[in-house]
Formats: C-alpha cells, structure tokens, sequence
C-alpha cells in the first residue's frame, strides 16, 4: 500500500515564542502606582487625570465560571497610564458616565489586546459606543511578530514573562488581593508600552532571537530507554558475560 505523502508548508518566518522559551524568561512586576475605583467619586476623580492622556492601556477582567452554562458580567475595567492604573471596580459603581466619555472618545487612544472580545462583554450590560481604540493582535503584524497574545508579544519585546496565575481568581470579590491588583494593572500597562516600543523604538523581527519558520514542525525529542528497560538491559550483559566467562577456559588452565 503506497503512503501519501502531505504537501510541505512553505516557510515562513516571523518572530514568534515558544512555551518552553516563555517558560525560561524571567516574570515582569508591575512598578507604577495602582488607584482602585470603587465609588462615583474616585471615578470622577479618574476621569480627570484620564483625560488629560493622549493614549491609554485598556483590559478589562471578568470572575471565571466554572459550571456550565454559568457566566458573570465584567467585573473590572484597566486603564493605565505610563505612570498609574486605574482599576475600576464595574461589579460595583458600575460604567459611571465620565469613564463612558473616555471609551468613546476618539482623540484619546486606548490599546489592548483582542479588543472584540472585551466589547463583547461590555455590550451584555452596557449601550457603549467604543472609539480610538488599537488592538495589538493586529497592530504587531506589521512588525511580523506572529504571536498573538499579550505575554508572548511582551516576551519578545522585552524579553519578560507575565504571569496568568491571577487569570481565574474572583474578580468579584469584596477585597481584591495585591496581586490581583497588580496583575490587572500590569496587563493594562503591558499594552501602552508594546506600542510606545513599536512606535518609537522599533522593532525588527530578523534581529530578533525568536526569528523562526513558524510552519516548521518541531523536531520530536530524541526517546530516552525506560529506566526498569535499561536496568534489565544491563543485568542481562552482565549475566551474558558472566556465562561466558564460565564456558571458556582460562588461559592459566590450558597452559596446565
């Protein structure tokens, strides 16, 4: 029976992680201030300094489900500036008009990443006409970085990990922990900084260390003999030698 062999994939090169390579880089911190928005008062306040930007960090974080057909509303808008994040507690104050203004207001840039999927979940509860927002997933294609998601675009770009070990945890919670708040603000941040990068800096994927062929089918690891399998391999030479040894004279008996 003849094989069919599979077309090859025409290469195509483009910086873009590994997990095992994002796996070995060193975690990110977030090292700017974090205000949490818990009143129409503090969302005043917010808006003041909010406006007075000419672009943002957007994310927003919702409580995860764990049963089906079970889901929450988005519990907490991200907006970050270079120097603070404001966390704004939607699952309590809820989108207060003066944060509305700055989510449709074109002349202040918001960036974040896979953008669609947040305006989803704001529209569940919101009427909200979003405008002046950039999404990375889309933006970093012009500097031929393939990957997709926040982490591995800010991996590569500054060659750090974020962690997602706060991903699942309650959003909704009376108190949100200091690592909750840090991690929420550090996705926010992540953003305006991956485009003040592109946008002044620069990037080129080719000087890069995670240029690769991203069609190219990793060579599988090399399969290493099982440890009981290769201690009885031994313990069968060993036997093997020990007969033949047994059969065949020594030199000193012949000699006799």
């Amino acid at each position: 029976m003849s094989e069919t062999l599979l077309p090859l994939k025409e290469a195509l090169w483009a910086a873009s992680i590994t997990k095992e390579q994002l796996a070995e880089l060193p975690a990110a911190h977030f090292d700017r201030s974090v205000v949490l928005v818990d009143s129409e008062e503090g969302a005043r306040r917010a808006a003041e300094i909010l406006t007075q930007e000419t672009e943002l960090g957007f994310d927003t974080e919702t409580r995860p489900s764990f049963r089906r057909g079970q889901s929450f509303n988005v519990a907490l808008l991200q907006l970050s500036t270079h120097s603070v994040c404001f966390l704004i507690r939607l699952n309590k104050i809820g989108l207060t008009p003066e944060i509305k203004s700055i989510l449709e207001d074109e002349n202040i840039r918001k960036i974040g990443v896979s953008i669609h999927d947040d305006f989803h979940n704001l529209h569940k509860i919101y009427s909200l006409e979003p405008k002046g927002f950039i999404d990375l997933q889309g933006f970093v294609k012009n500097y031929n970085i393939a990957d997709n998601s926040l982490s591995r675009i800010y991996a590569i770009l500054f060659g750090q990990r974020i962690s997602k070990g706060q991903r699942l945890t309650n959003w909704e919670a009376s108190h949100l922990t200091l690592h909750q708040q840090e991690y929420a603000a550090l996705d926010a941040l992540a953003c305006i900084k991956i485009y003040d990068h592109l946008t002044t800096v620069g990037f080129s994927a080719v000087d890069s260390p995670y240029y690769r062929d991203i069609n190219a089918t990793p060579a599988p690891a090399p399969k290493e003999e099982p440890k009981k399998a290769q201690e009885a391999s031994d313990t069968d030479a060993t036997a093997e030698q020990a007969t033949e040894n047994k059969s065949t004279p020594s030199k000193r008996k012949n000699e006799t």
